[in-house]
């Protein structure tokens, strides 16, 4: 047994000298120390000695127990540091080396534009208020006064998910779903997106955006209408801004409008972005027609109110001079980085 002894110690202290890595110098401890290891089978042989001998051997082998922990624990603990060091080397950093460049978006023409319209309605009072983009024939058509025989709703102008179910085609759903959980005073404006069976070229697109708004109390009349819509020209395209206000129809106002603002680019004289007349047509507005208004439970007798929806891609096109909606969508960051 002592001889036995005296071969582990020496072969430990030979693997160990030869171990590479810390997974070698764990192997050595598992042949030797582990629970079936060469040195624990000899101290459980033991019992089978007599007690001087067991006791001898007994000495012997736990100082090549001792000598042979802390062969182990030199090595681990230089083979450990060989590994920081190896991998210090490997994730060296040059500090000379130029950074990397990470470039940062830029909020685009679109979204920009309706921050900017929020900003200016909600100085004046208006709740910004949202509806869904996937709507009820209903509410999109039925409840804003325009009947089964209105042109927008044929089949070649929607989007129909079936005969009950579109993609709407105006903001204009927002002001039926407000008055029919909203009761009077009410002041609101809902921008999103909507969509139309429009072929794309330099003014259209299937979709776009609108700015729609709504307000309904005691006494409001269309003098209330053009004020507001006056301040908003001039908050929104300065102070020179005027408007103008032309006749119109839309099944869901009486009486309707158009409304034009003096060209912010040549201040009403006339070029080309207004083709020489002076004005650009804005939006479209009017007075809430009972029948909307009676959709909601709302008492014509005693509340009115008037209406308006504008385009935002429009309004984005006129401000910043683009003459195609298409580069709107196509997502090449060369035209949105110039709106920083």
């Amino acid at each position: 047994m002592q001889e036995r002894l005296k071969q582990i110690l020496e072969e430990s202290k030979r693997q160990l000298q030869e171990a590479a890595s810390v997974q070698d110098a764990e192997d050595v401890r598992v042949k030797v120390l582990g629970k079936k290891g060469q040195l624990t089978e000899i101290l459980r042989s033991m019992g089978k000695l007599a007690p001087e001998e067991r006791k001898e051997l007994g000495q012997a082998a736990n100082q090549v127990r001792s000598e042979v922990e802390k062969m182990l624990d030199e090595t681990f603990e230089n083979l450990k540091s060989k590994a920081r060091e190896a991998k210090f080397k490997a994730e060296k950093i040059d500090v000379t080396e130029p950074g990397k460049l990470y470039k940062l978006g830029t909020k685009h023409p679109v979204t920009i534009t309706i921050e900017e319209i929020s900003r200016v309605f909600k100085s004046m009072g208006f709740t910004l208020t949202e509806g869904p983009e996937v709507e009820t024939v209903f509410n999109n058509f039925d409840a804003l006064n325009a009947g089964p025989n209105h042109p927008a709703r044929d089949w070649t102008d929607t989007f129909y998910v079936n005969d009950d179910v579109l993609l709407r085609t105006q903001t204009s759903p927002v002001q039926v779903r407000t008055l029919m959980n909203q009761k009077p005073p009410i002041r609101v404006f809902a921008p999103g997106r909507c969509f139309r069976c429009d072929t794309p070229d330099a003014t259209h697109s299937p979709m776009f955006h609108q700015v729609e708004g709504l307000v309904v109390d005691e006494g409001i009349t269309m003098a209330d209408l053009k004020g507001v819509l006056d301040s908003f020209a001039k908050q929104m395209f300065g102070p020179e801004a005027r408007t103008k206000f032309r006749p119109h129809h839309f099944p869901f106002t009486e009486p309707s409008a158009e409304m034009d603002v003096s060209c912010f680019k040549c201040g009403g004289k006339g070029c080309k972005v207004c083709k020489g007349s002076g004005w650009i047509e804005i939006l479209g507005c009017g007075m809430v027609h009972p029948n909307v208004l009676k959709v909601g439970g709302i008492d014509t007798e005693k509340y009115t109110g008037f209406a308006f929806g504008m385009g935002v891609e429009r309004i984005a096109m006129l401000k910043y001079g683009i003459d195609d909606i298409r580069l709107l969508y196509e997502n090449d960051m060369r035209f949105i980085e110039q709106f920083k």
